[in-house]
């Protein structure tokens, strides 16, 4: 018959393999995040260096208006602080709690305006032709097919949402610009 002190020193050494072999796997877990993150931001990176090789106009000078048939490039990496302004051609920010609309540029915070003021009012749900209006836009299908291209990358990125088909409001969690969120 084995010894109780052997007994417990074999669950001693079983519980502390298992302790190490643990920790390995938490070491491989925890450095998988960073990696993804890594190649993430490499991919960013890449498409938005396509996008600028490729963009028409490439080295003329941008009159204010162009800002609006512009296309935006992607999703910005997560490590976007609140604080930082968006600067002209860079990418959009998914929206997580507490970040800011200055993340974002001016024509997207200006559509986000406008819903935070409809869903104020307890109004319904905006249309693209109905924000192009809002924003004295001609309703012609080049500036609410511009328009409604980023209303859907505002979707796609959590900053709204589409209640029903072609009807969008502020994302549950999204509130007004002077709330910081």
């Amino acid at each position: 018959m084995p010894s109780v002190v052997g007994l417990l020193e074999q669950r001693e050494l079983t519980a502390r393999r298992r302790v190490d072999g643990l920790r390995v796997e938490a070491g491989r877990i925890q450095a998988e995040p960073a990696l993804a993150e890594r190649e993430w931001n490499e991919w960013v990176i890449a498409r938005s260096r396509v996008g600028e090789v490729l963009a028409p106009g490439n080295g003329d000078a941008a009159c204010p208006d162009a800002s609006e048939d512009l296309p935006d490039r992607g999703a910005q990496p997560v490590s976007a602080g609140p604080a930082e302004a968006a600067k002209p051609k860079s990418v959009m920010a998914v929206w997580r709690a507490g970040l800011s609309w200055s993340a974002l540029s001016v024509d997207y915070q200006r559509i986000l305006q406008a819903l935070a003021d409809r869903s104020r009012l307890g109004q319904s749900p905006l249309t693209c032709q109905e924000t192009a209006a809002c924003f004295g836009l001609a309703p012609v299908p080049g500036k609410v097919e511009a328009l409604r291209s980023k209303v859907k990358r505002l979707t796609a990125r959590g900053w709204l949402a589409e209640p029903a088909p072609g009807r969008f409001t502020l994302a549950k969690g999204v509130v007004g610009q002077g709330s910081g969120s």
